[in-house]
C-alpha cells in the first residue's frame, strides 16, 4: 500500500443510477479529512469466455463495451461534479474491470474509506451479482465502508451521529471513528448499548442495564477526553439493536457500528445487526472492522 493510495476516499459510481448523494457524501469526506476523492463504476467481463479478444471479435463484447462506454461518461460527469463542489479535493476517476464486489475489494485494500449508493453499486440487469454488492463488500472490507441511501436524508438540528456499543473490539473502533465525524462535522454523538432481554429471562433486568452503563461509561471516557468539543450523551435503550438504533438515527447524520471478521465472497457472515441497519435505516450507515 502507497502513502499516496491510502489517502484516499473510494466512491462507487452506478451509471444506471442517479449517483449524486453518495458521490457528495464522498466528496464532502475527503474535503473534510483532506483526503483524495477516487470514482469507480466496475465493469464485468464478458460472459461464456476466458478469452476477451476473441469475445469482442466475435461481437460478443457489444454490451461490455456499451456499459464501459457508460461508464466512462458517469465518471466525467461525477469527477466534474465533485471538483466543482470542492475544487480543494484532488479527484481521480477510472472505470476497473471486474464483477463489482471483487473490483471494489480490491480497491478496499488501501482505501481509508468504501462509500456506496441506493443499497447496491450497479443493477442485477446490467451488472451481474451487483444487486447485492453492498453486503459482501462490507463484510469483507478492511476499511470503513459507508452506504448511502437512495432518497434525501433531512438530518436533525443541532446535527448528531449515533453509534452502537457492545463493548467489542469492533465497537471500541466504530466508536473512535464515531467521535473522529462528530468533532470533524461539529455534531453532537449519541452512544447507545442497546440490551435485548432474552426470550427466557435469567438475569436480573436492572443488574443488566446497568452493567451495561457501566461498560458504556468506561468504553467512552478516553474518548470523551480527547474529543472535550464532542458533545456526548450515553443510552442504554431495552429492545432490538436494529429497531433501537435506527429509531435513534431517525434524524442522525450517519449511525455507525463495528463488525465482526471478514465474510465470504457472499458475505453471509455480516453480523444480523449491521444487516439490519441496512435495510432499516434511513441515514447513512458506517461499518467499521475491528482494528
Amino acid at each position: 500500500m502507497t502513502a499516496a493510495a491510502a489517502r484516499e476516499v473510494v466512491v462507487g459510481i452506478d451509471p444506471a443510477t442517479d449517483w449524486h448523494l453518495p458521490l457528495a457524501w464522498a466528496a464532502d469526506e475527503a474535503h473534510r479529512r483532506r483526503l483524495g476523492l477516487r470514482l469507480v463504476v466496475a465493469v464485468p467481463p464478458p460472459h461464456d469466455t476466458h478469452d476477451t479478444h476473441d469475445t469482442l471479435r466475435a461481437g460478443g463484447g457489444t454490451r461490455t463495451a456499451a456499459l464501459r462506454q457508460a461508464a466512462d461518461a458517469a465518471l466525467r460527469a461525477g469527477a466534474a461534479w465533485a471538483r466543482q463542489r470542492h475544487p480543494d479535493v484532488d479527484v481521480t476517476a477510472a472505470p476497473t474491470d471486474g464483477p463489482p464486489v471483487r473490483a471494489i475489494g480490491r480497491l478496499a485494500r488501501s482505501a481509508h474509506m468504501i462509500v456506496l449508493g441506493s443499497r447496491r453499486l450497479g443493477r442485477t440487469a446490467q451488472y451481474p451479482g451487483a444487486g447485492s454488492t453492498v453486503v459482501p463488500v462490507t463484510a469483507q472490507a478492511p476499511c470503513p465502508v459507508v452506504v448511502v441511501g437512495d432518497a434525501e436524508h433531512v438530518p436533525r438540528q443541532p446535527p448528531y451521529l449515533v453509534v452502537g456499543v457492545d463493548g467489542s473490539e469492533s465497537s471500541r473502533a466504530a466508536l473512535a471513528l464515531a467521535f473522529e465525524e462528530a468533532d470533524l462535522r461539529g455534531a453532537e454523538l449519541r452512544a447507545l448499548a442497546v440490551w435485548q432481554p432474552p426470550y427466557f429471562p435469567r438475569h436480573d433486568e436492572e443488574a443488566a442495564l446497568q452493567a451495561h452503563g457501566r461498560m458504556l461509561s468506561e468504553i467512552t471516557a478516553g474518548r470523551s477526553q480527547r474529543y472535550p468539543d464532542v458533545a456526548l450523551t450515553r443510552e442504554v435503550p431495552t429492545g432490538h439493536p436494529v429497531e433501537e438504533l435506527a429509531t435513534a438515527a431517525e434524524h442522525a447524520l450517519a449511525v455507525v457500528v463495528g463488525r465482526r471478521g471478514r465474510g465470504g465472497y457472499s458475505g453471509m457472515r455480516l453480523g444480523s445487526v449491521v444487516q439490519g441497519l441496512l435495510h432499516r435505516a434511513h441515514c447513512p450507515v458506517i461499518t467499521v472492522p475491528a482494528v
